[in-house]
């Protein structure tokens, strides 16, 4: 699709600007554009193109003047993030040739400064820079490279972090594995992401029509973005999307029980944070009846847990036994 668009422009010199938008060069482009747009003053894709350009040219003159690589990486990331905000509403089916050449240039750039720390001797960071290249390969469209890159850098970190810290690793192989299209696999890690730490996970992060769904699904309710992170797995549940487990081991279940114990003192002593704490719990219970249904535990539990599910919540007490 991209070659055809190129192939249907009016002159040379705007395919070279999109060569130069591909290779991380905005600044290059810029000037290309503004002649092409002389030539064409109601083009709402090379409009469009400039607006990119311009974006990118200011963002990359400030990257230019930080010293470490990583933190290069880390101010392009940055810079995305506000991008796909202030382009949002620009953007037409126009404008996706435009869109695709920028996006590559600039995680190529950026996957060029994070591969500088795969050798980092510090494990924590070189764990990080696994984990943002495996973005960049996942934003040019290498998910099984990307994927390979996550398991990489969860490995590093287990055992020298807290638990809830591999929560946006796992949501992240999560997504890789959907659009692998490898979704049972997305929903088992998906789930684990959400119950480790829904809190830690930037949807920045997430393509995958799967989670993207989901995320729409629950904005509909109009919780806060704080707020909406630790809905999502409770609505992932009732509405089946997260319908895959693993049983948990005998540590786990010891942990569950005390992440539990610890929410119920928490919601009965606080009142500031109850929107945040409600759902987080909730997805606990989900997770204790699954392992008392997984080793055929007494029926009393289970009926106990959805009692305390239904005081904290009637509506999702409701979904969750019809």
């Amino acid at each position: 699709m991209i070659s055809v668009a190129m192939s249907t422009r009016p002159n040379n010199g705007l395919s070279q600007a999109y060569e130069l938008l591909k290779e991380g060069k905005p600044a290059l482009a810029k000037p290309l554009l503004e002649d092409a747009l002389a030539d064409d003053l109601d083009n709402k894709e090379i409009l469009f193109t400039i607006r990119c350009a311009n974006f990118w040219k200011e963002e990359l003159q400030v990257v230019e003047h930080i010293l470490l690589p990583f933190e290069k990486g880390e101010r392009i990331i940055e810079g995305w993030k506000r991008f796909v905000t202030v382009i949002a509403d620009m953007m037409q089916e126009s404008c996706e040739a435009s869109f695709y050449v920028v996006r590559r240039g600039i995680f190529t750039l950026a996957l060029e400064y994070y591969q500088q720390h795969l050798e980092d001797p510090q494990q924590i960071l070189r764990a990080e820079a696994y984990r943002k290249a495996a973005f960049c390969h996942k934003q040019l469209g290498a998910f099984e490279t990307a994927l390979t890159y996550l398991k990489e850098a969860n490995t590093l970190l287990d055992n020298i972090t807290k638990r809830e810290d591999a929560a946006p690793i796992l949501a992240e192989m999560a997504d890789c594995y959907a659009l692998c299209g490898q979704d049972n696999y997305a929903k088992v890690f998906f789930r684990e992401a959400f119950f480790l730490g829904a809190n830690k996970i930037d949807f920045i992060f997430l393509d995958s029509e799967l989670i993207y769904r989901l995320v729409e699904l629950v904005r509909q309710f109009g919780y806060p973005d704080r707020v909406m992170k630790e809905w999502i797995p409770v609505y992932g549940v009732l509405y089946g999307v997260l319908n895959i487990n693993r049983p948990l081991r005998p540590i786990e279940f010891s942990n569950l029980k005390r992440d539990i114990t610890s929410l119920e003192n928490e919601i009965q002593s606080s009142t500031s944070e109850i929107s945040l704490l409600v759902p987080r719990l909730i997805n606990k219970y989900f997770w204790l009846i699954d392992y008392y249904m997984y080793i055929n535990d007494d029926r009393e539990k289970i009926n106990d847990t959805l009692r305390r599910i239904r005081l904290l919540n009637e509506d999702v007490y409701k979904k969750y036994t019809m």
